[in-house]
């Protein structure tokens, strides 16, 4: 034991060296109660393999003995040699005091390596020889909530919860808020995220997408503002923030928080687009188209910007730029139907019809089931006297919408036009 002390003071004084050496030293002559003192100590100064080769020897004498058996796995665990520990742990005998201990390691093991139903099988089996223990009823808690059963791991989170606020780090209260919130369940998620009064930063970002979700927008509002305080750089929360004002109609306020998410993170795209939707609001089209293109050039085939901005180019009547901008973003490998459609419409205003009639019939492949683009682009043939094709789509878009009366007198009248 003398030994032992004074390398635990060595140890103390940075003298490593010399701490290791006295028990080497020290070994050849210690009892097994010795021994076992010295391998915790590796342990505790993180000298795995040391311990493991006084915990074989142990074992060697003591081959049934769980407390060697355990602390041996969870060395074996340390140096990644899981198969090892595995292999041993499932030598322990049901009766002995360590058999519990033994089965969740197992249960982690057999977790790390995918194997959830036989990680939740050991952890029950547990749960029967032991009903009554916390740390059993987290596990079940974590293991389910690691695997996306939410709704189950509920009641072991609340067994646990009722007694014990944290476990290694981890808060009761706000594993169920967010069970809670992920199955859908916000008022009471929202009421845990209440009576947690966490400052974390991710636990503050979802307690207020909680609110935002149950239209708690005071609440949200709030929890986000809060949020930035502690942490501006937290890139996720400013767009969800400006939302939850625009919703309440704070629009300036929600233009101002845009801008400040804009100067943490300048390559974020969706905040560009929100800003164009604000800028909007406010009636500045022309700072709208500015974000919108900035949006786009980050993300080439953003097609909420790209559609947006194809509608202010429309509403300004500028075709030669929406012409530009499908294809430059074509050119880019963009590719949507709808993009060729919006093409078609511009080259038609800009009397470009050879390359409108391109445009229609390349979006005419993915688009043979939209009645709109059908009908459109029916009447685009007929206008350019290809009547006979007029036809064939205009039968197609009747077939879609056969109470178009309308359309059914001009198509007849096509038809016997053709006939005469």
């Amino acid at each position: 034991m003398i030994s032992i002390e004074k390398a635990v003071q060595f140890m103390e004084k940075g003298k490593v060296d010399e701490a290791l050496k006295l028990l080497r030293e020290f070994l050849p002559t210690a009892t097994d109660d010795e021994k076992f003192m010295v391998t915790e100590l590796y342990y505790e100064w993180g000298f795995f393999e040391e311990a493991i080769v006084v915990l074989e020897e142990l074992l060697g004498d003591y081959p049934d003995e769980g407390e060697i058996i355990t602390k041996l796995a969870e060395m074996y665990i340390e140096l990644e040699k899981d198969e090892l520990a595995i292999e041993l742990l499932n030598q322990l005998d049901k009766q002995d005091v360590y058999y519990v201990n033994s089965l969740l390691q197992l249960a982690d093991l057999y977790q790390a390596q995918g194997l959830f139903e036989v990680s939740e099988q050991k952890l029950l089996e547990a749960k029967q020889l032991a009903p009554n223990e916390n740390v059993i009823d987290f596990a079940l808690g974590e293991l389910l909530f690691s695997t996306g059963q939410y709704s189950r791991a509920i009641p072991f989170y609340e067994r646990v919860e009722g007694e014990i606020k944290d476990i290694n780090g981890i808060s009761l209260t706000e594993r169920l808020a967010e069970c809670h919130a992920l199955i859908g369940h916000y008022e009471k998620a929202l009421a845990y995220y209440e009576k947690s009064k966490s400052q974390d930063p991710d636990t503050l970002f979802k307690y207020g997408f909680t609110a935002f979700q149950q239209k708690r927008n005071d609440i949200a509002i709030n929890v986000w503002k809060h949020l930035l305080e502690i942490d501006p750089h937290y890139h996720s929360v400013y767009p969800e923030l400006a939302l939850a004002m625009k919703e309440e109609g704070q629009l300036k306020e929600a233009y101002a928080i845009v801008q400040d998410g804009l100067k943490y993170d300048e390559f974020n795209k969706e905040l560009y687009y929100l800003a164009a939707q604000l800028t909007l609001s406010l009636n500045d089209q022309h700072e709208a188209i500015h974000f919108l293109k900035e949006a786009v050039s980050l993300d080439i085939d953003y097609q909420e910007a790209i559609l947006l901005l194809i509608q202010l180019y429309k509403d300004r009547n500028q075709f030669t730029d929406i012409i530009d901008l499908i294809t430059s973003c074509k050119n880019a490998g963009a590719s949507d139907p709808i993009y060729e459609w919006e093409l078609a419409r511009a080259y038609t205003e800009e009397e470009l019809y050879k390359k409108a009639l391109k445009s229609y019939e390349e979006a005419s492949t993915y688009l043979s089931d939209d009645k709109e683009f059908m009908k459109e682009y029916g009447y685009f043939l007929t206008e350019e006297g290809l009547h006979n094709n007029a036809i064939k789509i205009l039968e197609k878009y009747i077939n879609l919408e056969p109470f178009d009366e309308e359309t059914s007198s001009f198509l007849e009248r096509l038809k016997f036009s053709i006939n005469e």
